[in-house]
C-alpha cells in the first residue's frame, strides 16, 4: 500500500468541498491529539479569534483527546489551508 501525496489529497478535497458547498459555509474539522496538553493548547489557538464551536472528548484510557471544531470559512482554500497548519504545528495529530 502507498502513502498517499498530500498535494493530491488536497486538490481532490479541494474539488469535493467546490462541489458540494456555497461558500463562505460552516465546515467541522475532527482531530485526535495524543492527551499532551501543551499540544491540545497550540490547537486551540490556530482556531482562536475565529468564532469556532470547539468539542473535546477524552478517549476511555485518557490517551488521546478528540475535537471536533466548527468554523465559518471564507473558500475550500481556507479549509486546506487549516488542515496544513494543524499538521505542520502539532506533532502525532490525526485528522479525519
Amino acid at each position: 500500500m502507498s502513502t498517499p501525496n498530500p498535494e493530491e489529497f488536497y486538490a481532490k478535497l479541494k474539488t469535493q468541498l467546490s462541489d458540494t458547498s456555497i461558500w463562505p459555509s460552516v465546515y467541522m474539522y475532527k482531530f485526535i491529539l495524543p492527551a499532551i496538553p501543551d499540544q491540545s493548547a497550540s490547537l486551540l489557538l490556530i482556531f482562536d479569534n475565529m468564532g469556532a464551536v470547539i468539542n473535546s472528548k477524552d478517549s476511555k484510557t485518557g490517551k488521546y483527546t478528540s475535537f471536533s471544531i466548527k468554523v465559518k470559512l471564507k473558500n475550500p482554500d481556507a479549509v486546506i489551508d487549516k488542515y496544513k497548519e494543524v499538521s505542520k504545528k502539532i506533532k502525532g495529530v490525526i485528522s479525519l
